[in-house]
């Protein structure tokens, strides 16, 4: 009702003096944008170009840690099978990763892309990001690591990286991810986190989740176990690409104003 009402009222002059109006007006417009920017992120490419993988973790971590080295290693052999290679663009793990797409995208395979967030006590981009997207809230930032990516692996992180974990995994609950979408999980914490959540979620007395709710992410020991689900998913990803752009091709070999189609047509004698 409000919103008609305010409606109404903008085929008029509203003076600013009039409050509940001009408050009216507001709400309006706003509720209507995010109406425009929900149709708008509905939208999505018939085929991608190219299979992006997120890696979200820790910030604090230092690079003499023997897991900067392990993430570095993974997202270099991401990169190295082709995989472009996304982050939150800061320090730490994030950097590890940027850091490693680009020692293995010197032959312009990968690319490198941070998304970041503006906060006052955070750096600034690490110098390893190709390509970097400012946001400045989570809520923008979360969904653009949604539309990029094709695949989710997270290393050991705090507060941000576990938010950013449970919304992917309540999403591919919810089904708006593709089921199939791998949230890789390695290191013992996260074993415990899906422990902690299938022990008191799933508890008899009153369910909070599915069963096969826990069954969303796959907990891995070590970045050589990740790579090997990536590997398999990203191999099924570039049959389905390669499927996709054999049908398009014949698509339009087949119209008749094609070059292709006339010469169909005149085989047949048409």
């Amino acid at each position: 009702m409000a919103a008609k009402s305010a409606a109404k009222k903008t085929s008029q002059l509203i003076s600013l003096a009039d409050e509940d109006a001009v408050k009216e007006i507001l709400v309006s417009t706003i509720l209507n944008l995010w109406k425009v920017v929900n149709d708008l992120t509905g939208l999505r490419p018939s085929k991608k170009g190219r299979y992006r993988v997120t890696i979200f973790g820790s910030a604090r971590v230092p690079k003499d840690s023997w897991v900067f080295g392990e993430v570095k290693r993974l997202a270099r052999t991401l990169s190295e099978m082709g995989c472009d290679i996304v982050t939150g663009g800061g320090p730490g793990l994030m950097r590890a990763a940027n850091e490693g797409a680009a020692e293995a995208g010197e032959g312009g395979r990968s690319r490198s892309y941070g998304v970041r967030v503006d906060l006052p006590f955070e750096q600034e981009v690490n110098p390893f990001v190709e390509q970097a997207f400012e946001h400045r809230t989570f809520f923008t930032r979360l969904h653009q690591f949604v539309l990029m990516s094709d695949a989710f692996v997270v290393v050991p992180g705090g507060i941000g990286t576990a938010l950013e974990t449970l919304m992917v995994w309540q999403l591919l609950q919810v089904r708006h991810l593709e089921d199939r979408t791998p949230l890789i999980l390695i290191g013992k914490m996260y074993s415990y986190l899906v422990d902690w959540a299938r022990e008191h979620m799933l508890n008899p007395e009153f369910p909070l989740a599915n069963p096969e709710d826990m069954k969303i992410p796959l907990c891995v020991d070590n970045a050589d176990e990740a790579i090997t689900v990536i590997r398999k998913h990203h191999s099924a990803w570039r049959k389905e690409q390669r499927r996709g752009k054999a049908g398009v091709q014949a698509g339009r070999a087949s119209r008749p104003g094609t070059r292709a189609g006339r010469q169909t047509t005149r085989k047949q004698g048409l």
